[in-house]
Formats: C-alpha cells, structure tokens, sequence
C-alpha cells in the first residue's frame, strides 16, 4: 500500500518538477526562490510559518476532537468511577464520602 502511494505521488510529481526546469543556470531561468528571484529569503520564511500555521491547525483541531467527546465518547470523570467503586464493594461509605469531598473543592 505504502509503495503504491509513493509512486502515485512519483507520477503525479514527475511531469510538474520537468516542466519546471529552467535548464543548466538557474540564474537565467526561474530563479531560485529562496535566494535570487522571488521573494528572497522572506519568501522562504513565510513558508515556513505557513505551514508551521497548518501543521499546529491540525494537531489542536485533532486535540479539540478527541477532549470534547459527547454523552457517547468513552471519557469518564473522576466522580463517576468513584461511585461505580462504591457500588462494586471495593471502597465503603466512608472512602467514598471521603473521597467525593475531595473531588468536589
């Protein structure tokens, strides 16, 4: 699967990067964006913090989804392991009183 993706990309990329070749100087063709033609180095920075932008939108958009799970997400608060502790027989009344004020400060 990994290999078939890689060439898809290898021949979707291939005729782009050809058709982009200024030829053996650089200077007289294109220009180099990072350094001759284009923006120059500004160009590249802001690159750069684009996707350093679109790299840190996914990951806190990734974040936001799974810590805002609904009624039928699988996170469970404190209190409510707690009383299933209590009504299993593993902690008594007074643990559990003990134990739900603490949670409740």
């Amino acid at each position: 699967m990994k290999r078939t993706a890689i060439w898809a990309i290898i021949a979707l990329a291939a005729p782009t990067l050809a058709a982009a070749d200024p030829g053996d100087n650089w200077q007289e063709g294109y220009g180099h964006m990072m350094w001759g033609g284009g923006y120059g180095v500004f160009g590249g920075l802001m690159m750069i913090l684009f996707w350093g932008i679109v790299i840190a939108l996914i990951v806190f958009g990734v974040k936001w989804m799974s810590d805002n799970r609904g009624p039928g997400g699988n996170r469970r608060d404190a209190l409510e392991i707690l009383r299933e502790r209590f009504a299993s027989g593993e902690i008594d009344e007074e643990e559990f009183d003990r134990r739900r004020k603490a949670l409740e400060k």
